[in-house]
């Protein structure tokens, strides 16, 4: 063997090894295997499509006190499903409300159309564009589902959902939508400090800072805002009701049940929908 050859050889062996490192594409999963996927970053910072075998059941009847939130969110979701203009969402509010619970009853109502969701963790966000490319062209609708989402400043993840949704060049496909829960409306942390940079004007308007546009600028682009509240104690009760009964337990039951449900929420702070829901488990299970 020359000296050209053996350098040509571990020239080869080189190329194989930097290849063996570097992220390869993202390649398509089985379709058919699931209606819901996750993104998964390795460590090797390779990312593949998952899918989730066994999706949590929920039912749009088993949604009590955010009536109003429901029909907004089915309504853009069966226009999407239709082919008709629909937008990305945010659902911003009160923790353990139903905005996750919410998304996931949307997903098994409208499955049987071709609705499919993909969950994507914040730190991820980056290779959108990647996992975009990947559903185009497919028959069934997508809907990238990012949970509990919110950023501090200066976070890459930003700046690709930022770009995704409105201003990149490479937009979302009419196949992919965009829903997103958070607890904060903006996404970003606000500080007093950032009212530094309001104008006000000689005819009393007010002027907002730079630091302030850069803050809703992302919320702005999804074009579908829905909120949550804090449920009152009735709603809260309604919701226990619902829960107890899906579990079997009798009318009695339920209504002598009351008053240690309202003990129950008073011990966490909260008469959220996820505390309703702990409640009922653990009353169900003394049952």
């Amino acid at each position: 063997m020359t000296t050209l050859d053996q350098l040509l050889a571990r020239a080869e062996q080189l190329i194989n090894r930097i290849e063996a490192v570097l992220p390869a594409p993202l390649s398509a999963p089985d379709w058919n295997a699931s209606i819901a996927f996750r993104y998964r970053k390795r460590s090797s910072g390779h990312g593949a499509l998952e899918p989730v075998r066994h999706v949590g059941s929920m039912s749009l009847d088993a949604l009590k006190e955010i009536d109003q939130q429901k029909e907004k969110i089915l309504r853009n979701t069966q226009q999407f499903v239709q082919g008709l203009p629909a937008n990305n969402v945010l659902l911003t509010g009160a923790r353990g409300t139903g905005k996750s619970s919410l998304i996931r009853a949307c997903l098994h109502a409208l499955a049987d159309q071709g609705l499919r969701l993909i969950e994507v963790d914040k730190d991820d966000l980056t290779d959108l564009p990647d996992i975009v490319d990947t559903v185009a062209g497919r028959p069934e609708k997508f809907i990238i589902f990012a949970d509990d989402l919110s950023f501090e400043e200066g976070e890459a993840g930003y700046k690709a959902l930022k770009s995704i949704l409105d201003g990149s060049v490479a937009a979302a496909t009419p196949n992919v939508l965009i829903y997103a829960t958070s607890n904060r409306r903006h996404l970003l942390p606000e500080r007093m400090s950032d009212n530094l940079g309001v104008k006000h004007t000689d005819d009393g308007e007010i002027h907002p800072g730079e630091a302030i546009e850069e803050k809703i600028s992302l919320s702005e682009r999804f074009g579908l805002w829905v909120s949550f509240y804090p449920f009152s104690q009735d709603e809260y009760l309604t919701i226990i009701a619902q829960w107890l009964s899906a579990y079997g337990v009798p009318p009695a039951a339920i209504e002598a049940a009351r008053p240690e449900a309202l003990v129950w929420a008073l011990e966490r702070g909260s008469r959220s929908g996820r505390v309703a829901y702990q409640f009922a488990r653990d009353y169900a299970g003394k049952m």
